[in-house]
């Protein structure tokens, strides 16, 4: 086969109409804009313009807060954990960490830190490092005999009333 002979399949490309070339065409004069005014010109955008009419976007209430501290982690589930260990991706004698996890392929990037959830069963006996854990995920590693080391002090206690 040669580079001249590369055909796309038929119906596979449809040519463009052709517009404003004249009236025995379909889309002559105003080459399917409508009339004149500002949506026949270009480099226009009119999104969320309702004719006057209060837009939706307005008439609906705000809502919500994100904050611009927000952590972004990498969670783990107990279960993946197991799977990586039985098929030796990660081992279990060593202190799994970020860097552990990342060479495991069991997270693509450490974020913020590793989460880790108690989804699945967990049965080896494994010390992990982590940014956070669930109290499951606590609970399921130390009663198969492991340990969880929390690297992340955990979030600040409200302050009590000053009157009290």
């Amino acid at each position: 086969m040669k580079l001249n002979q590369l055909s796309d399949n038929p119906g596979a490309h449809r040519k463009s109409k052709r517009v404003g070339r004249g009236i025995g065409s379909g889309k002559g004069k105003t080459s399917a804009r409508g009339g004149k005014g500002q949506t026949a010109r270009s480099g226009v955008s009119l999104a969320g313009f309702e004719g006057g009419q209060m837009p939706l976007y307005r008439r609906l209430p705000k809502r919500g807060f994100r904050s611009p501290f927000r952590k972004s982690y990498s969670l783990v589930n107990l279960g993946r954990l197991q799977r990586a260990i039985e098929s030796g991706r990660l081992s279990a004698e060593k202190t799994v960490d970020d860097g552990a996890l990342v060479a495991a392929g069991l997270i693509h990037a450490k974020r913020d830190g590793v989460r880790l959830l108690a989804k699945g069963q967990l049965n080896a006996k494994i010390t992990i490092e982590v940014a956070g854990a669930s109290k499951a995920a606590i609970a399921a590693v130390e009663k198969a005999g492991g340990k969880v080391i929390v690297t992340t002090p955990p979030a600040r206690e409200p302050a009590a009333p000053a009157g009290a």
